[in-house]
């Protein structure tokens, strides 16, 4: 895979991947607001599926689980301008107001598309790329000036970027139930329902009667068979959808648990068998 990023600061970076597609399972620790140059994601979230392209303008609030897929699209590679909005800077732009969040039970990936002031903003930092020792001043009145736009075009913006509150300790198996499709070190589902790692394989072990690992394989596998059967999707797809990081890894695990592949399941649908 070809990767390239060029960074303003750490806060600020165009990434660009030139290979066929790049996944991977993420928690972000910050809001990420993102303008598509080129190329093409999907994000595949628990309850929902995003598709974004060229032009597109989205932020993904922090501490969301996510399966990202990259891919380049009518020659060009996957392009994009990132912008962290990180916790820290925030506290500090949110000391200056006069504002009282209220907690939202869950935070969706919001979609600005196109609008010419976000677009505008993101744009300008194109320039910035090639140059070498920009001060950080300027990069740091461009993220204050995204969030300025960010307040002015969306009313409830305040709800998500001025909430510092962490995860608290919440119910184990609704979570796990929700999101076990996520590729994630069980350090991150740990914090994310509010557990320590070792409070966390203890509390799993008895709601589940199951070790975490062998548990996500199996439920896995499960969606992967759901996915063939109920949607008729296909191997390569449904290998990182739901969970896996590699086809024949996948493939193997597949045919340890049902007695058959994915590739002879699918074949046997599609003949009618």
């Amino acid at each position: 895979m070809e990767y390239k990023a060029k960074y303003i600061t750490a806060d600020i970076k165009l990434s660009c991947y030139e290979d066929k597609f790049f996944k991977s399972d993420i928690m972000f620790d910050q809001h990420m607001l993102i303008w598509f140059i080129s190329g093409e994601t999907k994000i595949v979230q628990s309850d929902a599926t995003y598709i974004f392209k060229k032009g597109d303008i989205f932020l993904i609030p922090r501490n969301q689980l996510a399966t990202i897929i990259n891919y380049p699209k009518d020659g060009q590679p996957h392009k994009t301008v990132v912008m962290h909005l990180s916790t820290t800077r925030l506290r500090d732009f949110y000391l200056k107001q006069d504002v009282k969040p209220t907690v939202l039970e869950s935070q969706k990936i919001l979609s600005y598309n196109n609008h010419p002031l976000l677009e505008s903003c993101l744009s300008s930092l194109i320039p910035y790329f090639e140059m070498k020792d920009l001060p950080e001043d300027i990069a740091s009145l461009k993220i204050t000036e995204a969030i300025s736009i960010l307040r002015t075009i969306d009313k409830g913006i305040d709800n998500v970027l001025a909430n510092f509150e962490e995860p608290g300790k919440i119910d184990l198996v609704s979570y796990m139930e929700k999101n076990f499709m996520f590729n994630l070190p069980l350090e991150k589902f740990g914090y994310l329902t509010g557990r320590s790692l070792t409070t966390f394989k203890r509390d799993f072990s008895k709601a589940f009667n199951s070790t975490p690992q062998r548990w996500l394989t199996k439920k896995r596998l499960e969606l992967a068979h759901y996915q063939f059967v109920e949607k008729k999707k296909k191997p390569m797809d449904v290998c990182y959808e739901v969970g896996f990081e590699n086809i024949s890894h996948f493939s193997f695990a597949f045919k340890k648990q049902y007695g058959y592949t994915p590739s002879a399941l699918v074949g046997r649908q599609d003949t009618g068998h």
